[in-house]
């Protein structure tokens, strides 16, 4: 009876022994921006639970930096918590928040990232968690060319073609004066919501110089995060001079006001031609 007691004992002094033990659990709550982008921060909040329990010494987590992430110069990875540290009306979970930068070459699609955590207890046992970091270029690169250009009238017309794998949403075109590019009236032009692999133009007044045109291209991207993309066409004042059709030459109304002239003339001398001939033959009659 006594040993029969004795194991009793034994097992619940075990069985709150475990019941006691540290036992962290780990979760990825949150990933802002979703999908990350290469190059661009991604916010990062785990959830650690179980740090009421005062089996839990000294905790110590860590987000690692390795492919695709890294700190910025001066932030820690590693986080220190005192277990037991639970009061009542409060949360028994810590969340703990990190900012890192995606690798700019990053590939698409689920990266695994990986934590390190310590429990504490007796002796520090570190455990390592994986988790899928979803990654995804969204940004958007564009071609942009110089369709036409009237000296006459100084509008320069651009051709902006999409040549991303998304659609792009408030594309508005700016051209800050520059040495070769004297802006008159709005230096920015918005176009509007632009489909991948479409194009669009954008015109604007200006009075240029051979040489290269810098423009600044703001869009909306498919996470509706703002974006900027710098480009730069070469301006080439010979290649639209001595154009037909330009503002040299005449326009189209003007074409057929001349014709409607020349016909005007033709059939006033033919008619009077005409009419002459006719004189002619009824005098030669009455002779």
């Amino acid at each position: 009876m006594r040993k029969e007691l004795i194991l009793i004992l034994g097992f619940l002094l075990v069985l709150n022994f475990v019941s006691a033990a540290c036992d962290l659990e780990v979760s990825l709550l949150n990933q802002e921006p979703y999908p990350a982008v290469p190059g661009d921060y991604v916010r990062l909040v785990f959830q650690v639970e179980g740090v009421e329990n005062a089996e839990c010494k000294n905790i110590e987590f860590e987000l690692i930096e390795q492919y695709p992430l890294s700190f910025d110069p001066g932030e820690d990875s590693i986080v220190e918590i005192k277990g037991g540290t639970f009061t009542k009306d409060y949360s028994s979970f810590l969340m703990i928040p990190y900012k890192v930068r995606v690798d700019l070459d990053a590939l698409n699609g689920d990266t695994p990232i990986e934590v390190r955590y310590s429990e504490g207890l007796i002796g520090p046992t570190d455990y390592l968690k994986q988790f899928n970091l979803y990654i995804q270029d969204v940004r958007v690169d564009f071609e942009v060319f110089i369709k036409d250009y009237n000296p006459s009238t100084k509008i320069l017309t651009l051709e902006i073609l999409n040549i991303g794998e998304s659609d792009v949403e408030a594309l508005t075109i700016e051209i800050l004066d520059q040495d070769n590019a004297n802006i008159k009236g709005s230096n920015t032009n918005i176009v509007g919501d632009l489909d991948s692999n479409d194009y669009t133009t954008a015109d604007f007044e200006a009075t240029l110089k051979e040489g290269e045109i810098e423009l600044t291209i703001y869009y909306s991207d498919e996470i509706n995060t703002r974006r900027t993309a710098t480009e730069n066409v070469y301006f080439n004042p010979k290649m639209f001079e001595g154009r037909n059709g330009d503002s040299k030459g005449l326009s189209k109304s003007t074409y057929i006001l001349i014709i409607i002239v020349i016909v005007g003339i033709i059939y006033f001398f033919y008619r009077r031609h005409k009419k002459k001939k006719a004189k002619h033959k009824k005098s030669l009659h009455h002779n």
